[in-house]
């Protein structure tokens, strides 16, 4: 009985915990130099965001997710990022190049 009292309060607790709170970050190394954190942010009544900051520029973009049969894709008008297991797919403005998560 007590065992559930725990998991139930726990349940609870993660129900009203901030979103920003389970935002996970990970670093990605690029085939074109660059270097960049996504700080993913579930999906709360909708869909999920990225944030990407890049290393030595501090260009920021912020993008919602997207429709994707496969992997997480988070993308504008302009960009669009595409990730499947460790790597990634990084495309601004027409130019693509590939990442690998550090």
């Amino acid at each position: 009985m007590n065992s559930r009292l725990i998991f139930g309060i726990c349940g609870l607790a993660l129900a009203f915990m901030p979103v920003a709170a389970l935002a996970k970050d990970v670093k990605y190394k690029c085939a074109d130099g660059s270097r960049l954190t996504a700080s993913f942010t579930p999906p709360g009544d909708g869909f999920g965001t990225v944030d990407l900051v890049f290393s030595g520029s501090g260009d920021t973009y912020t993008l919602p997710q997207a429709l994707s049969a496969d992997g997480g894709r988070y993308a504008d008008e302009n960009t669009e990022f595409w990730t499947k297991g460790r790597e990634a797919k990084l495309t601004r403005n027409g130019s693509s190049t590939t990442c690998q998560e550090e």
